[in-house]
């Protein structure tokens, strides 16, 4: 073995993200991903371009090369019974079958679990969905925004004043794939004890509700919804974020204030309110918070926050951080060192940077393939090397427009 999921092969019935990044982390770690699309208009993500906002210099969607790397495209039509047939005859050598449609769209093709388990009893169905496989909205569309809403995160984002915000970037769509990564590793950890396979429930919502599960575990047990707070009258001025002069900010992190009090009055040059009654312990500075905060936000304006994170550093121990862009991250040394962003040749594009992996292992390191599929690339190569058909088996299904 030399990568985690060498020899597991996954067929991938999903489309846009939160299934397709799933069986993607997969494929990172090794897994052979079979994507299955429709045989005419392929994975929806195909062709979401946006004008210039997705579009590669090669015509292709970035939104599907960064969410189907490393896997397999097999193009087939599953309404008809010999693509069905297809799909049936992989799923025998297959370990995981992965979709993400709404309830009913899998049971009327037929690749639904029930059907699945008995072509291959110890097979690993997972689904994921929007708001979980029970209840009377369980077939309901979600999309990020949807899900972002329904889960109570916009209302824990920016001051009591600021309106409810979402998060871009699609943070729903990507803790439902890690969520439903980690299902399908913990099923195929129980069959590798037990020899029993088993469907996989995922949902957006339950992965938000995870993601969120310091605040809505401490609302369940205080009945207090989680606090925002004015950034000017937060309780704790040492676990705060300040302006700099080149408009960048840095935040402040100190759970121990009193402890690290000393060292940010000498890093501020301000060793004169160390022992000023005002400030001198955290109840203090709750108690005359909006005077310290503004001493601090006039001190950070004036000078530049490369120049305040080293005399921070430098300063003793005092937790903070640059808050960074989303562009800073492909030159920070911190990411780089731990090949959290890699260099890589793509076949198409040439040197390009991409997300690497967060895990890090010591025997069977991950080697990420970054290439996309094309469309309907791998159909030829999967149907002989894995699905048992013949040459002439293969034309017949092209002449019938099975694939």
């Amino acid at each position: 073995m030399t990568t985690p999921l060498e020899g597991i092969l996954v067929i991938d019935w999903t489309q846009w993200q939160m299934g397709t990044v799933a069986t993607a982390m997969l494929a990172d770690l090794g897994a052979t991903v079979i994507h299955v699309e429709n045989r005419v208009i392929g994975d929806c993500g195909r062709g979401l371009l946006k004008g210039d906002t997705w579009k590669l210099p090669n015509g292709n969607s970035a939104y599907f090369e960064i969410n189907n790397r490393g896997k397999k495209s097999l193009t087939v039509d599953l309404t008809k019974e010999k693509g069905k047939e297809v799909i049936y005859r992989l799923t025998k050598n297959s370990d995981v079958f992965v979709h993400n449609f709404r309830q009913g769209v899998p049971e009327k093709l037929r690749m639904d679990y029930e059907t699945l388990i008995k072509v291959n009893p110890k097979l690993i169905y997972a689904a994921a969905s929007g708001y979980g496989p029970l209840g009377a909205e369980a077939n309901e569309p979600v999309y990020d925004f949807v899900g972002l809403a329904r889960s109570g995160i916009m209302n824990m984002v920016g001051e009591p004043e600021t309106i409810p915000q979402p998060i871009h970037g699609s943070v729903g769509d990507q803790v439902g794939a890690i969520m439903t990564g980690f299902g399908i590793l913990i099923a195929l950890l129980v069959r590798e004890r037990t020899g029993i396979g088993q469907k996989v429930d995922t949902s957006q919502l339950g992965s938000l509700m995870t993601l969120e599960g310091c605040a809505i575990s401490r609302q369940l047990l205080m009945h207090k919804d989680w606090p925002l707070d004015n950034r000017k009258r937060v309780f704790n001025p040492l676990w705060n974020y300040y302006k700099c002069r080149d408009g960048k900010a840095i935040m402040l992190a100190n759970l121990q204030p009193d402890k690290q009090w000393p060292d940010i009055c000498k890093a501020l040059s301000i060793v004169n309110l160390q022992n000023d009654p005002r400030f001198k312990d955290i109840k203090a500075r709750e108690e005359n918070r909006e005077e310290i905060i503004g001493i601090m936000d006039r001190i950070f304006i004036s000078k530049a926050s490369s120049e305040w994170m080293r005399i921070l550093k430098e300063g003793g121990d005092i937790v903070c951080s640059l808050v960074q862009n989303i562009s800073d991250l492909e030159n920070d040394p911190q990411v780089l060192a731990n090949k959290y962003i890699i260099e890589y040749n793509h076949e198409a594009l040439g040197p390009i940077k991409v997300l690497g992996s967060p895990f890090q292992f010591s025997r069977t390191p991950v080697n990420i393939k970054a290439e996309a599929p094309q469309f309907g690339q791998h159909t030829e190569e999967i149907l002989l090397k894995l699905a048992g058909y013949n040459w002439e088996d293969i034309s017949q299904l092209k002449d019938e427009k099975i694939i």
